[in-house]
């Protein structure tokens, strides 16, 4: 469960909490920062039953099969509490909320956790109602913020929380992740290069445009290597509608880039030297700062038709 995601994922992270544990130095908060789908959740999770679990001794991980770790999974126990933003934003009356039951249970000297997910999405009067309270605390508690966006959080929440970073997932276990949710191995490669996020990636997997744009970029990429014209075509005829913003333009040159990175690959295993998919990646690339620029995107496609197709480049550049 938590502790083998930890372990495959965020072996350092895993690391620190345990001897945290073992030698009885935890945090009155925490404050755990990385990408979404890093395995913060899952810390705070692993955390929350370890502290309750009534199995596990020093440094071992939680039984998973004691009531308390049950009802933790389950999302049952009374003592631990996930505050999550209510629409858009954690508002302020939550954070009251959680002290007043805090207030209560206080003089029973139980430890009670709660965990905020999303905590960068506090508006500005829960951010300080929070502030407070981490600032004279009532009872015996463990607060677990959890963020995306740590430069969100107020300097001085930071500042009373150890903070523990959730470092991007490796490529490999990304891939792994995505073809163990039925993903082909090439799509699942394909994003793993478009971003380090697993609930990203699988975000994107079933976005429509981007599957009907990868589609397009492949059969583009195919005339392309075939130096056949219809590639200078397919730009006006296919490209220009299915990428009509800024953002979806340049994910065109991304997915482009990695299928002639695929094909570069594809011949080096074949003992060929690619030369000639150096220089399109190249291109690529530099077709890619074009469009950051703000060179317009059909100017840069066409440019880069061009120029693999007779090496080279005859359209003037047009700035939008």
């Amino acid at each position: 469960m938590e502790a083998r995601f930890l372990q495959e994922n965020q072996p350092q992270v895993y690391a620190q909490l345990k001897k945290s544990i073992k030698h009885g130095r935890i945090a009155h908060a925490y404050l755990f920062e990385g990408d979404k789908g890093t395995g913060k959740h899952e810390a705070s999770i692993w955390l929350a039953k370890r502290l309750y679990c009534t199995n596990a001794q020093g440094d071992e991980d939680p039984c998973n099969t004691c009531s308390n770790c049950q009802r933790i999974t389950q999302g049952e126990h009374p003592d631990v509490l996930l505050i999550e933003p209510d629409g858009q934003t954690i508002k302020v009356d939550q954070i009251r909320q959680l002290q007043e039951e805090f207030t209560k249970s206080g003089f029973e000297g139980r430890r009670k956790i709660f965990v905020l997910s999303q905590a960068e999405k506090m508006n500005t009067s829960a951010a300080n109602s929070l502030l407070k309270f981490l600032e004279e605390p009532v009872g015996n508690f463990l607060a677990i913020l959890e963020t995306e966006s740590v430069g969100r959080i107020l300097p001085t929440i930071q500042s009373r929380c150890q903070m523990i970073h959730f470092s991007p997932l490796s490529k490999e276990i990304l891939q792994k992740k995505l073809q163990d949710e039925g993903l082909s191995k090439e799509t699942s490669r394909l994003l793993s290069y478009l971003t380090n996020s697993y609930h990203k990636a699988v975000e994107i997997s079933q976005n429509e445009w981007f599957n009907e744009t990868k589609d397009a970029v492949v059969r583009w990429v195919d005339y392309l290597l075939k130096k056949d014209p219809q590639a200078f075509i397919f730009v006006q005829k296919r490209l220009l509608s299915q990428a009509k913003e800024k953002s979806q333009q340049i994910e065109v040159f991304s997915l482009l880039l990695f299928y002639l990175q695929e094909e570069r690959d594809r011949l080096l295993m074949q003992g060929s030297w690619g030369k000639e998919i150096n220089r399109a990646i190249e291109s690529a690339l530099q077709a890619q700062k074009k469009l950051q620029a703000n060179v317009a995107f059909q100017g840069v496609a066409e440019q880069f038709c061009v120029k693999i197709i007779y090496g080279d480049p005859r359209q003037p550049e047009k700035r939008v």
